[in-house]
């Protein structure tokens, strides 16, 4: 039931932006290539991280995301665990991260975003062009991609326990392996 060709029904119905269905692809490609790294369940990630805002589209109020696509999740069978990992990549939520899973998400779901916008920006509007110094750089500038929460990018590689250079450019290559699905 938990395979990706499920859960990406699940978000295919739910969600038809494709800025947010590229966003979904961005941060379950981050998600997937931590799975490997850490050789974890790699199917088992994709799915939490494909789904992790599958409802925003509809519901994209604080009280609505992610609390609906929990309930909407609990009815198709998905357990808590499953759950709860994505409720915990809200903050205001207050569901603790405490598997690897949830920081991993965590950290990677803001910065797939923030990448995205300063490939956009770049000459060739490629993600071949991204380096981390130019990410760095455009996190302090506070009105490029203003709706990016650059604390929690920080707090993620925090939680993680790496530096955040090195999430950066983690994320920056394993986009960089998937960027025609990501449009990059």
């Amino acid at each position: 039931m938990r395979n990706r060709d499920y859960c990406h029904s699940i978000l295919t119905e739910y969600t038809k932006s494709e800025s947010l269905l590229k966003h979904a692809y961005a941060v379950e490609t981050c998600v997937k290539a931590y799975a490997e790294k850490y050789n974890q369940d790699v199917n088992y990630w994709s799915c939490v991280a494909l789904l992790h805002d599958f409802d925003y589209e509809m519901f994209p109020t604080a009280e609505g995301h992610p609390y609906k696509g929990s309930e909407i999740l609990k009815e198709r069978g998905f357990d808590e665990n499953f759950r709860n990992t994505i409720m915990s990549h809200a903050d205001y939520t207050n569901i603790p991260r405490e598997s690897l899973l949830a920081k991993v998400l965590f950290a990677c779901d803001e910065l797939a975003g923030f990448i995205t916008a300063v490939a956009y920006v770049r000459p060739s509007r490629t993600i071949d062009e991204v380096e981390v110094k130019s990410v760095i750089k455009k996190m302090k500038d506070k009105a490029f991609a203003r709706a990016v929460n650059r604390e929690d990018i920080i707090k993620g590689a925090a939680e993680l326990g790496i530096p955040l250079e090195e999430l950066i450019q983690f994320c920056i290559d394993s986009m960089k392996k998937n960027k025609i699905l990501l449009g990059l």
